[in-house]
């Protein structure tokens, strides 16, 4: 029996279930949360991250891992960064042979400075792990509109194989072999989207926004670089195309945050009120001290970095950052 397990029940592996259960005999989501997977499990839809969706009836909700695990085919995790380690470290014991992992969580490790793949490998031993990225808010996914994203990973028939596996009427895969692009991208886009909501907050324009993501995509390229990726990875869906969507759609959390910012609300209030996780916050640490330790640029992650730990205004680190000295665009 093909089983898909999903680690992972926030609004992205909600959606993603959703879209990928005609694809398998049974799919198994698991939550973290005993509460929410029973009310799930007995109301069929997800109230607390994806409400106005009603669960397919081959999917089931668990909150024990080894139920999740039990005879899985392709597992897929979906957990906030911050947990991705403790969660694989909990799965381990239950993880069927060889089973492929695929990583949608978007993040690198505060401290470490490891990708989420690199921890999915240290923490299991296992190889055979892809990452699945790009342009892709969870409630339109949810609805079965359009969306492509990226597999990828080093090894190619990985890649083959989940593609064929995912690849639906309105889930596209394209494959990649350049998987520290797709982490960095996905990673750092929240970073930058982060100081897009911040614009938008501040009432500046459209050539505003589009400086910003035109240069935020510099900074990230910079470093996907300097760690060894494609610069075609990141003008990519996985790159330039998760990146106009984060910094743009409505629906995203990290631009959120910076609008609360922008309004004079410090972060611990605005973070505190949110359910959903704004993975950007987090990785705007992680960018910092991985920029500084690979000896790469990043202005607009500094900024953002200050405006966290300093205290200092959003609308004073913005004049800072259009004041400094301007070169060659590069």
């Amino acid at each position: 029996m093909s089983r898909l397990t999903v680690l992972g029940g926030g609004s992205w592996g909600t959606a993603l279930a959703m879209v990928l259960a005609p694809r398998y005999e049974r799919v198994s989501l698991w939550t973290y949360e005993a509460d929410l997977a029973k009310e799930m499990a007995a109301g069929r839809e997800n109230k607390v991250f994806l409400p106005g969706f009603r669960l397919p009836p081959n999917i089931d909700v668990s909150s024990a891992l080894e139920e999740s695990l039990r005879g899985a085919t392709m597992v897929l995790g979906v957990m906030p960064s911050t947990v991705l380690r403790q969660v694989y470290t909990d799965a381990k014991p239950f993880l069927p042979p060889a089973v492929p992992i695929v990583s949608a969580t978007k993040g690198i490790e505060r401290g470490t400075q490891k990708r989420m793949s690199e921890i999915i490998a240290e923490v299991t031993g296992r190889g055979r792990i892809a990452v699945l990225s790009g342009p892709s808010f969870a409630r339109e996914v949810a609805r079965g509109e359009p969306t492509l994203v990226v597999v990828a990973s080093a090894e190619q028939a990985l890649c083959e194989e989940i593609q064929r596996a995912f690849t639906g009427p309105t889930f596209r895969l394209y494959m990649s072999l350049d998987p520290v692009g797709a982490e960095v991208g996905a990673a750092l886009k929240n970073v930058i989207a982060i100081a897009a909501g911040i614009c938008h907050g501040l009432g500046l324009g459209s050539n505003a926004m589009a400086a910003l993501i035109t240069r935020g995509l510099a900074e990230i390229t910079r470093l996907a670089v300097s760690m060894g990726a494609k610069p075609a990875t990141l003008a990519g869906l996985a790159g330039l195309g998760d990146l106009i969507l984060t910094c743009t759609g409505e629906l995203s959390r990290n631009r959120r945050v910076g609008v609360e910012l922008s309004k004079g609300k410090n972060l611990e209030e605005i973070t505190g009120s949110m359910r959903m996780v704004a993975e950007g916050v987090e990785n705007t640490y992680s960018a910092v001290e991985l920029a500084r330790r690979q000896g790469v640029a990043m202005p607009i992650a500094e900024t953002l970095y200050a405006i966290f730990t300093e205290g200092k205004s959003p609308h004073d680190a913005l004049r800072e950052l259009m004041e400094r000295p301007a070169g060659l665009e590069a």
